[in-house]
C-alpha cells in the first residue's frame, strides 16, 4: 500500500464487462504527499500492463470524478472488412453485411437531444431519473470501419451499446429511420434493437 491503510477509489463510471476505456478518470485522497510523477510511475508499477495512468493531477477536496464530471464521450467501432485484423479484434464488433449509412444517420438525428432513455437501458434499471442530453451522436465511415460517436452530459447502463444495436438494425433495412423517434416515445425497451457487443465500445473522454 503507498499510502499504508485502505484508500477508497472513486471512478467516473462503471462500464460493462468487455467494454474498453481510453480516458477513464478516477480520484482518490491520500495522507502521505507524492510527487505526481513519482505517484504515476508507482501506481504503473503495481498495475497489470492492460491498464496505465497517463496523468496525475492535483485536485481540489470537493471533486468527485463521477458527480463532478459533464459530459462523457464513447465510441462504438463497427469493422466491416470480411478479415478483422489481429491488431483490432480485441476492440471493434466485426459485421460483414451492408449498412445504410444515410438511414442511420437520419435515425440517429431524432436521439440528439434530451430525451428519457428508458427505451435504450436495462428494463429493470433502479435509476429512476432517466432522462439524459445526448449533445451528439455522429456516424462515420473509413476504410474497413465505421465509427459511431456519442457525447452526453451522461448515459445509462447499455444505454450506447443499444443505440448502436438499434442504428445497425436501421443500417440493414430491419427498421425505419422514421421509427427511432417511435421507439424513444414509447419508453419501452423492447421496442428498441438488441444491445452491441461490448468490445466495440470505448470510453474516450470525461469532461469536467
Amino acid at each position: 500500500m503507498l499510502d499504508h491503510r485502505p484508500v477508497t477509489v472513486h471512478g467516473a463510471g462503471r462500464t460493462d464487462a468487455g467494454v474498453h476505456a481510453e480516458g477513464q478518470v478516477a480520484n482518490f485522497f491520500l495522507a502521505r504527499l507524492f510527487e505526481a510523477r513519482v505517484l504515476q510511475d508507482a501506481i504503473n508499477g503495481n498495475l497489470d500492463r492492460d491498464i496505465r495512468v497517463l496523468a496525475v493531477e492535483t485536485i481540489a477536496d470537493e471533486f468527485n470524478a463521477r458527480l463532478s464530471a459533464k459530459q462523457k464521450t464513447y465510441r462504438y467501432r463497427i469493422w466491416t472488412a470480411d478479415v478483422v485484423s489481429p491488431f483490432v479484434y480485441r476492440y471493434v464488433h466485426s459485421y460483414r453485411g451492408p449498412l445504410d449509412l444515410e438511414e442511420m444517420r437520419r435515425a440517429a438525428t431524432a436521439l440528439i437531444g434530451t430525451h428519457d432513455f428508458s427505451s435504450f437501458t436495462v428494463a429493470d434499471s433502479e435509476i429512476q431519473d432517466r432522462v439524459r442530453t445526448l449533445f451528439r451522436l455522429d456516424i462515420e465511415d473509413a476504410t474497413n470501419e465505421i465509427s459511431i460517436c456519442a457525447e452526453a452530459d451522461g448515459f445509462l447502463r447499455y444505454m450506447v451499446r443499444t443505440i448502436v444495436g438499434t442504428l445497425i438494425e436501421v443500417g440493414r433495412g430491419k427498421r425505419t429511420a422514421a421509427g427511432t423517434g417511435e421507439i424513444l416515445e414509447s419508453r419501452d425497451r423492447s421496442r428498441a434493437g438488441p444491445s452491441a457487443p461490448a468490445n466495440g465500445l470505448t470510453l474516450v473522454r470525461v469532461d469536467y
